[in-house]
């Protein structure tokens, strides 16, 4: 969880009295939140550092906290967050050109006018961004912040990306005119912003915020320019927030002015800034901060937090934790809550719930028992197949082997000599390496790739893994269903074609499967193979695992075979290798 450091004595004067340590890390437990370490200065000074939940991006700084105890404790209530119109009457406008929708795509903005800084307040706006990036903005790929100063650039401003060579200006605290490529050098052993310089380092174009008169305002996500350094005398600040994530960029630049616009000339006002998008052709005005309206069931909550809670006493507690909450005049089980723009972190009744747990205070609950009833823990069905299957595997001299259930798309598909059709595999929107592109949906590539790196053991190689795999299934809520299958590799001097259906025999024994010799479709159990033409395998070495119910239903659950290879030249793997999978789904 990420932790923050504030002063002691500044903090006990905004709450209204002194506290000493225990007494605020019993208030810090009572909220939610953890009093850390208390460490005193050399010059007497005391500083709380406090853990903050991970959720809980307001009160990632320490006018965020201050505000969020001072309304726990009664002493104040949330505040009336605003947008209000500029002194002429006019937005800023933030121009985004459609050469940013390959690189960054989504843009969003605020003015924080006639705002004053201390030191203090200076650091903590710096810190909370500090803060956003390394959590809610994963380390600036999927977010990033510039904040400026408006009164040494004018808009309105362009959003857009440009060719390194074509971005010019002077970085943050420095006084060397650089391009792009410059920078990418002067920053690589940057030991802060170097880990920052890959997101957008291999891209032809950079991302770009400019003014109206083609001044460079930032590379986001990289640095800002010095032209528009913020100092303790900046009066009106511009904010641009860049992402990749359409839902944080506007989540990042609520929770940015929320915080700080306590400090402008009429506190909790932020002017807003028109954003036209050339891309999509879409316009809005952001910021947005009006509060979201939700219900929540009176029953819901009391039969979870083991209350008999009237609606107004709900209604109560909630105000403790920021909410706008009442009774909703109709609906005698149904509260009306408003969610402040500060709680993002709220999407469903069930939070609602627990911030009433938490005012009502988690020790002042009461103690009972989950269930009258006495029940006996059992094992889900696929899992104690799974566990007979393993067993009887390992007992016949293999090894288990646990590979990673991401794979790159090639060692799904194309290093298999199968194609992609579009509707088979779940893949990863934006995925770290090349490696995991893919949910990988067969166990082969991984058995294949622990051959590889183990190929200067002693042959032969037996390997097995009963695991997932993942499917896409748009008849499933969630899109995708999970498989449980099982797979097995041999590797040695000779393919172990019939080591391999030396194990199906075994397994089917043990599962009760009967042979049928014939193949012939009978009124009674059993299984038996037949060649199959699967581009994996090497031709006339494969087959089909066939399986007949007692129904008379027949399925095919698994193949087995030699590795074409191809397949194995991809793998980099020199012996011969036998494979067999089966879905252990189709035996339940």
């Amino acid at each position: 969880m990420p932790t923050i450091s504030i002063d002691k004595s500044r903090l006990c004067k905004s709450l209204g009295r002194e506290y000493t340590d225990k007494e605020f890390d019993e208030l810090c437990f009572e909220f939610g939140i953890e009093l850390d370490d208390t460490v005193t200065e050399e010059n007497g000074d005391v500083t709380w550092k406090i853990e903050i939940p991970a959720n809980r991006y307001d009160c990632l700084c320490e006018e965020g906290l201050q505000l969020n105890l001072n309304v726990f404790l009664g002493r104040q209530s949330m505040p009336n967050f605003r947008v209000v119109s500029p002194p002429n009457g006019e937005c800023e406008v933030m121009k985004v050109d459609k050469s940013v929708e390959s690189v960054r795509p989504y843009v969003s903005a605020a003015i924080l006018r006639n705002i004053s800084f201390t030191k203090e307040r200076y650091e903590s706006f710096i810190a909370l961004q500090d803060k956003l990036h390394q959590n809610l903005c994963r380390q600036r790929k999927l977010v990033s912040m510039g904040t400026h100063n408006l009164d040494t650039i004018k808009g309105p401003f362009t959003y857009t990306a440009l060719p390194p060579k074509d971005i010019k200006f002077v970085p943050l605290n420095k006084t060397e005119l650089m391009d792009g490529e410059r920078l990418m050098e002067v920053y690589d052993a940057d030991k802060n912003l170097g880990k920052y310089l890959p997101i957008i380092r291999d891209s032809p174009l950079y991302p770009v915020v400019l003014d109206v008169e083609g001044n460079v305002c930032s590379l986001p996500p990289i640095i800002n320019s010095e032209r528009s350094k913020i100092t303790l005398d900046t009066k009106n600040v511009f904010i641009e927030v860049t992402a990749t994530d359409k839902t944080k960029v506007e989540i990042v630049t609520n929770m940015l002015v929320a915080m700080f616009s306590m400090y402008c000339a009429e506190p909790f006002t932020v002017e807003p800034v028109k954003i036209e998008s050339e891309h999509n052709g879409e316009s809005r005005v952001v910021p947005n901060l009006t509060p979201r309206t939700t219900e929540a069931e009176v029953k819901y909550i009391n039969q979870c937090c083991g209350l008999k809670l009237s609606r107004e006493e709900i209604c109560t507690l909630l105000t403790k934790m920021a909410y706008i909450a009442k009774p909703n005049p109709e609906l005698p089980d149904i509260i009306d809550v408003d969610i402040p723009v500060t709680r993002a972190d709220v999407l469903h009744q069930c939070d609602i719930m627990e911030d009433v747990a938490i005012a009502y205070g988690y020790n002042n609950l009461p103690k009972t028992f989950p269930n009258k009833s006495s029940t006996v823990a059992e094992a889900l069905p696929i899992n104690k197949l799974s566990d007979l299957v393993r067993l009887e595997t390992a007992m016949a001299g293999w090894s288990e082997v646990m590979p990673l259930i991401l794979c790159s798309h090639d060692e799904n598909f194309a290093w298999l000599n199968h194609t992609d059709d579009g509707n088979t595999a779940v893949k990863l929107a934006n995925p770290k390496t090349l490696e995991y592109q893919v949910v990988r949906t067969t166990l082969v590539p991984g058995l294949l790739k622990t051959i590889r790196e183990n190929r200067k053991h002693s042959l032969p190689i037996r390997v097995f893994e009963a695991s997932d795999v993942v499917f896409k299934d748009d008849a499933e809520e969630r899109k995708a269903r999970n498989e449980r299958h099982f797979g097995a590799a041999w590797c040695g001097k000779t393919s172990g074609f019939e080591v391999v259906h030396g194990l199906l025999d075994r397994l089917m024994l043990m599962l009760a499967v009967g042979i049928n010799q014939t193949g012939a479709i009978e009124k009674k159990e059993g299984y038996w193979i037949e060649e199959t033409s699967d581009p994996m395998f090497f031709p006339g070495r494969a087959a089909k695992i066939m399986v007949q119910y007692p129904s008379g239903k027949v399925i095919e659950v698994g193949n087995f075979g030699v590795v074409h290879p191809s397949v194995l030249e991809k793998f980099e793997i020199t012996y011969p290798v036998s494979t067999l999978t089966l879905n252990l789904e189709a035996f339940l």
